[in-house]
């Protein structure tokens, strides 16, 4: 044990326990193009936050593409985080076990929130460090730059790299297709909320050598919500070149509805709102919250019963709702679907998830209760033959975790098909997908209950598993954990290859034709239960 904690803390500085000293010195300033900002330091890390990489977008500016901020004189301070996008009350409010091992920052909302935080060991332009830009998770819809302490940036920036987190329009504010209500002028409405992380990207190639960062070094991460954010950026010509490497965790891909449907679902809001079809400007001031009323109503009209979630398998038909839109345009490959973009072809991937992907505060699950949740998915023998198959592979486990854990090999089975057709791709000459499954279990907090969960992959590939303490138990074997994890993302961001001693990767190779998605293939790894890979990193 001695020998572990001793390896943990040499081999990731970062996650120690040792407090850092804080200063705000006059040399912490950063000249961006739109003017200095000064940040603080601690134990040797520059940190900027609240930088605006874009102009407020409320009132005439909803709804538009995203706009340059206005030059500031002197030099701003970036002392602390900006505004959020004013998203949903979060529904596991209330839970407390869930409030624990999340805990959340929800921030305060506005709609000035075009921001970036900036963490990094250098403000020499001659440094050209590897760049990591994370994109939240909380779907289209909620989450920001700082709703999870695991987010901060620190660790990572004292390993070698300058991590980059934004914020930027969501749900209503960020995918509302107004183009036959306002006219011309708002086109490309239905996705501004991506054209937000474009402008990210941009003021990154931009800036970013000011705070010693290589601007052909890029790599986008995001988790959940914000791995489906990566993957639609894969599929977006105008963010072709912004980013050289790619990183999905939990998330990504899926059908998006065409631009009939979004068009029809915003007349569907505007009805539901009581304003005539053409009233852009009423709509400009609406209240937020009557928004998200008025789209939850809309789309439960037009949608029907059922919604989005960890189902397997996913919708066939695209479902309406503020998330992105199909257009053709902005958005020219539905990422995923059939293929890998094409316009993303030589970007190296690296796709996974983790093990449980839920974790259910509510009361403990009976077999009984698990097997009618199957078979209601599945069917009754394919239900059963599940059951049977997770309960071979994890003996000993209650109910109410193999629930999770099924759930999270539903997820696993869309990661693989998402990863299989990025390795066809790289048969036929593209760039190598990487894959993992992360299965660590924490075991000293809540009894061991909540699993590897959705979101705890993120602490460790952070090294940030003290920041994450309630979730990780900041033990030993988490620290150590971390620090290959982190490594492996920190080696993919310098060279677009995670391996490192002792931990190869291998690229995934697709030994046979990419299928259409949900095929036979894809649904045979749902019989089984069990994804099949010689060697997963974090299993161990």
């Amino acid at each position: 044990m001695a020998q572990e904690q001793a390896q943990a803390a040499s081999a990731s500085p970062g996650n120690r326990s040792a407090p850092q000293p804080i200063s705000t010195p006059g040399t912490a300033v950063a000249q961006t193009r739109y003017g200095k900002v000064r940040g603080y330091v601690r134990g040797g890390i520059y940190t900027f936050k609240g930088i605006p990489y874009g102009a407020d977008t409320g009132g005439a500016n909803r709804w538009l593409p995203p706009k340059a901020p206005a030059a500031w004189s002197g030099t701003r301070s970036a002392l602390t985080y900006g505004p959020v996008c004013p998203h949903p009350v979060r529904g596991d409010w209330g839970k407390d076990e869930a409030q624990f091992i999340y805990d959340w920052d929800d921030g305060y909302p506005g709609e000035d929130m075009l921001r970036v935080n900036v963490w990094t060991q250098h403000l020499d332009p001659q440094a050209k460090a590897p760049v990591m830009v994370w994109i939240h998770g909380g779907g289209y819809a909620s989450g920001s730059s700082q709703e999870l302490p695991f987010y901060d940036g620190e660790n990572l920036a004292r390993r070698g790299v300058v991590l980059v987190s934004l914020n930027h329009r969501l749900n209503a504010l960020g995918f509302m297709d107004v183009s036959q209500i306002g006219g011309p002028a708002y086109r490309d409405s239905a996705n501004v909320g991506l054209l937000d992380l474009v402008f990210a990207l941009e003021w990154v190639r931009d800036n970013i050598a000011a705070f010693g960062g290589d601007p052909s070094r890029v790599t986008i991460f995001g988790q959940s919500g914000g791995g489906s954010k990566v993957t639609s950026l894969m599929g977006m010509p105008s963010a072709k070149g912004l980013f050289h490497r790619a990183v999905v965790q939990s998330g990504g891909g899926g059908l998006m509805p065409d631009s009939g449907k979004s068009q029809a679902y915003a007349a569907a809001v505007m009805s539901e709102l009581g304003l005539a079809a053409n009233d852009i400007a009423g709509l400009q001031k609406m209240d937020h919250a009557r928004l998200l009323a008025a789209g939850a109503a809309a789309a439960a009209k037009i949608n029907g019963p059922g919604g989005f979630g960890f189902g397997w398998p996913p919708p066939r038909v695209a479902r309406v709702g503020f998330g992105p839109t199909f257009d053709g345009r902005i958005i020219a490959e539905m990422p995923f679907v059939t293929a890998a973009p094409a316009v993303s072809k030589d970007v190296p991937l690296i796709i996974g998830n983790v093990r449980e992907e839920a974790f259910d505060v509510g009361q403990p699950a009976t077999d009984e209760q698990w097997r009618a949740r199957l078979r209601t998915a599945y069917g009754e023998a394919k239900g059963d033959a599940v059951m049977a198959a997770v309960k071979a592979a994890f003996p000993g486990e209650t109910a109410t975790k193999l629930i999770q854990t099924s759930t999270g090999l539903n997820v696993r089975n869309s990661m693989l098909n998402m990863a299989n057709l990025k390795a066809a791709q790289a048969g036929a000459g593209g760039a190598p997908v990487y894959q993992y499954w992360f299965t660590w279990q924490p075991v000293t907090v809540l009894e061991g209950r909540s699993g590897a969960f959705h979101c705890l992959d993120i602490a460790f590939c952070f090294d940030n598993t003290r920041r994450a303490e309630q979730a990780t138990g900041d033990t030993p074997a988490a620290r150590a954990l971390a620090t290959k994890m982190s490594q492996a993302w920190i080696n993919f961001a310098a060279t677009g290859t995670p391996g490192q001693p002792g931990l190869a990767w291998t690229p995934l190779r697709c030994s046979a034709p990419a299928r259409r998605p949900w095929s036979q293939a894809v649904d045979r790894r749902t019989r089984s239960a069990l994804p099949k890979s010689p060697a997963w990193p974090w299993s161990r």
